[in-house]
């Protein structure tokens, strides 16, 4: 029988997440290295996209340019989709820099976001009970932020 997804929900999240797409590089112990893409961060953590199966409450390292190395939990995988929760969070500073360097996101990323949300989407209507929440709330979250940095883009291009 599948085991039920650990998903925290929406409103026990302590920090809003920003959307961000940054490339990085993910290890865990016993495996190589493996791209990942970062969809949205916060002081506390991450949500990524990659490949590699993942088990809740496994640890490991993830690589992003501009930070150190983060030594992170796998606090949820549902499909391709991974959230992390930092051993230590980010200073408020290093955040800010991080989201100021990344500041405004080109076209592609908010394409990106909308292909993430179109995809989340489709899987969450195919989806048991026990993905169907985290794949819905990252459907709706990556639907919203295309559309905020889409208008954000919007009004700089004017």
């Amino acid at each position: 029988m599948a085991q039920a997804q650990k998903r925290p929900k929406p409103d026990r999240r302590s920090v809003e997440r920003i959307a961000l797409r940054l490339t990085a590089t993910m290890r865990d112990g016993t495996r190589s290295r493996v791209k990942v893409r970062v969809i949205d961060m916060s002081t506390r953590g991450c949500r990524i996209e990659c490949s590699s199966t993942l088990t809740e409450d496994s640890w490991i390292w993830l690589s992003i340019a501009g930070l150190e190395t983060q030594y992170c939990r796998v606090v949820w995988h549902c499909h391709e989709f991974t959230g992390l929760e930092f051993a230590k969070p980010l200073s408020d500073a290093v955040f800010d820099k991080l989201v100021a360097d990344n500041e405004q996101l080109p076209e592609g990323a908010i394409h990106d976001l909308r292909q993430i949300a179109s995809r989340t989407h489709s899987l969450a209507r195919q989806a048991g009970e026990a993905e169907i929440q985290a794949l819905a709330e990252l459907s709706r979250k990556c639907a919203v932020d295309a559309v905020v940095e889409g208008l954000r883009l919007g009004a700089t291009k004017r």
